[in-house]
């Protein structure tokens, strides 16, 4: 499987099943995308934004749940075999996305794997082993939570840099090497968390030292 990013902004994500991992699955895609839960009960975890539907979908049924929402994506995480079975047949028919919560490892064509994340603004980092391990998926989102700390912040001031040295008719190759300057140093990254002006005003002077000019 090869790792992507999908925009879901304004695709609906329909989810079979309301236990647990429905609703951490929802709560996941609810962020982005406009979310349905089709299931006979629920959990108290929450479901972020997600629109819940009361109902005990069988296999005959499902493919009625797809045309009425027409998902992007569609999530399998029924306690029922044949009913994750029919999702991911009528999926697969459809040409749409699928997650079956209840396999791991070898996935089929359209077959997604929602990973484990770790988010710092918008920086995102996802690490999955393809379902062999979820415990080391969550052992190794634990161990970079701290490194990504501040990432985000650095990642807004470096996009701003970068936009006003385009502006000044710096080029790329300069750039690319002030930036890369920037996010490298490490009292750039020292300076993260306490200010905005502290640390936008440490990348100018890594910048500037960068490009030759004076700070």
């Amino acid at each position: 499987m090869i790792p992507l990013y999908h925009d879901f902004t304004d695709e609906t994500v329909l989810v079979f099943g309301g236990g647990p991992v429905g609703a951490r699955k929802a709560r996941r895609f609810a962020r982005e995308a406009n979310v349905v839960v089709v299931s006979p009960e629920f959990a108290a975890d929450g479901y972020g934004e997600a629109e819940l539907v009361r109902a005990a979908p069988d296999a005959g049924t499902v493919a009625g749940w797809f045309d009425r929402t027409d998902p992007a994506l569609a999530v399998a995480a029924t306690d029922v075999d044949p009913v994750n079975e029919a999702v991911e047949r009528e999926a697969r028919n459809r040409g749409t996305l699928i997650n079956r919560a209840d396999h791991s490892g070898e996935r089929g064509p359209g077959g997604v794997v929602v990973p484990a994340t770790v988010r710092d603004g918008g920086v995102a980092v996802s690490i999955s082993t393809g379902g062999a391990s979820p415990a080391l998926s969550k052992e190794l989102r634990k161990r970079i939570e701290g490194e990504l700390d501040g990432a985000g912040e650095l990642a807004a001031i470096t996009a701003d840099v970068r936009s006003e040295l385009k502006a000044r008719g710096v080029d790329p190759a300069r750039r690319r090497r002030a930036v890369r300057a920037a996010v490298q140093s490490p009292r750039v990254w020292k300076d993260l968390g306490t200010g905005v002006s502290n640390a936008r005003q440490t990348v100018d002077a890594v910048v500037d030292a960068a490009l030759g000019e004076k700070s």
